[in-house]
């Protein structure tokens, strides 16, 4: 390790305590982006009415298809600065974190670029209803003006994470969703714009975290990760590392998105209420994935410092405290979300066919919503021994090509919202038994590795 701060130290002491303390903050902040976001569904939903809803709601696969693929690069920027730190490498630290801005930037101009190219096709490709096809085309076209931005905070916010601090991402993130739901309110309610008014305070509010968690770079105390435009570059060294790592894990995103691109496509096919259901649902679903999603991060850099300092019996503690954590997330606030489907659906919208379709998506998604959970986590952990192939196939095989082969089979023979939604849990299932697989061959791996040398 090279950070004196024991709260940055994952490689000495007890691992539960300190796993809990650095993925409450990540939890917080996945849990105020949703909220975020779910404030941008409710004022457009109230205020403009169920089109401008469904509108936004058919955008978020299109968004996800086009970032993920880069956003997964951060993913190699985490592991390899845990790695670094972890094995006690701080030249190798700052070499990551400028390569990796540099990198973020240079995609988030593509990116940008990239979506406001294909936004109408694709909208087009998915069956999107004509009633809302101009307000998401719209929407989308503003939305991808952040992409730089988002691009970079993200980046930034893995440096951060990478080395023990996941506190600042999410200070930076209430003070970026703060003026994101002040805006909402204002542009929509005050100044009567719709998806358009929504679009802009989402890109304004991005610009803000990317300024901020800049800054914090900038004045860091910790020289290993202060970034100075002087060392602006791409090492191609790092740079290597992080592809290596990284751009599986954007691959295994894109792939997952193309799936759920056809998934949109089936939901599409049955008007705009069922995609403003679907939107909703997909809102308040969203607190149960993105608080075991903290607990992907946390494998990241735990397994990550670990791994780099060479203690890999805490990699085993890691994945039981992950593995148990996953659970009681799932009883606990997948079980309230069953309980209260309704409720929480009546604060999108009041259309009663749309709360209805709803709560099939929710109470069909979240039985068995601990699949999704191993299916998410569990790649964190072998990530974070420098396998990153392995995670790619099994969410290849297990959720993308089985999802495929459901809508083209299952949900042919029998087309209904029950068969439709059913595909999520079926596909989680198997996709999270692959990525089991795959933790203890890498951990086995790694061990014949170690006893070698």
């Amino acid at each position: 390790m090279i950070f004196k701060n024991r709260d940055k130290d994952m490689c000495n002491g007890p691992i539960f305590g300190k796993m809990i303390l650095f993925a409450l903050p990540i939890m917080a902040m996945n849990v105020l982006q949703l909220l975020f976001n779910a404030a941008d569904m409710v004022v457009v939903g109230r205020f403009s009415g169920k089109e401008a809803l469904a509108a936004v709601g058919a955008t978020g696969a299109i968004i996800n298809l086009i970032v993920n693929l880069f956003m997964g690069l951060s993913v190699g920027t985490s592991v390899i600065v845990a790695q670094d730190c972890g094995a006690g490498r701080p030249d190798a630290v700052s070499r990551s974190v400028h390569t990796s801005i540099t990198i973020s930037i240079i995609a988030g101009v593509f990116v940008m670029l990239l979506g406001l190219i294909l936004c109408n096709p694709l909208l087009i490709m998915m069956g999107t209803p004509l009633d809302i096809i101009d307000l998401s085309a719209l929407y989308l076209r503003i939305y991808f003006l952040g992409l730089p931005a988002s691009m970079i905070y993200n980046f930034g916010a893995a440096i951060l994470r990478a080395v023990g601090d996941s506190r600042r991402p999410m200070y930076y993130l209430l003070a970026a969703g703060i003026v994101n739901v002040i805006l909402n309110l204002y542009f929509v309610i005050v100044l009567h714009m719709s998806v358009d008014g929504v679009a802009w305070a989402t890109v304004i509010s991005q610009y803000l975290s990317m300024l901020l968690v800049l800054l914090c770079l900038i004045r860091n105390k910790e020289e290993s990760i202060r970034l100075t435009l002087k060392r602006m570059r791409i090492d191609r060294r790092k740079l290597i590392q992080i592809i290596r790592i990284g751009l599986p894990a954007g691959l295994q995103g894109l792939l997952f998105s193309i799936s759920n691109v056809l998934i949109q496509s089936a939901i599409n096919s049955f008007g705009s209420a069922m995609v403003a259901a679907g939107s909703a649902a997909g809102n308040i679903e969203g607190f149960v994935a993105t608080s075991m999603n903290a607990y992907y991060n946390a494998a990241i850099t735990f397994t990550g410092q670990n791994m780099g300092a060479k203690k890999y019996d805490r990699i085993d503690k890691v994945a039981k405290i992950c593995t148990i954590l996953i659970f009681v997330t799932w009883i606990v606030l997948g079980g309230l979300t069953m309980i209260f489907s309704r409720p929480l659906l009546t604060i999108f919208t009041s259309d009663p066919e749309v709360i209805r379709l709803g709560m099939i998506r929710i109470n069909v998604l979240m039985i068995a919503y601990f699949t999704c959970g191993i299916m998410n986590v569990y790649p964190g952990l072998t990530r974070g021994m420098g396998f990153s192939i392995l995670p790619m196939i099994c969410t290849l095989v297990g959720a993308c090509l089985m999802r495929i082969v459901w809508l083209a089979t299952v949900f042919a023979w029998f087309p209904t919202v029950l068969m439709l939604f059913a595909c999520y849990p079926v596909t989680w299932a198997l996709a999270g038994i692959g990525q089991v697989i795959s933790f203890f061959y890498a951990r086995k791996k790694v061990r014949q590795r170690a006893n070698c040398n």
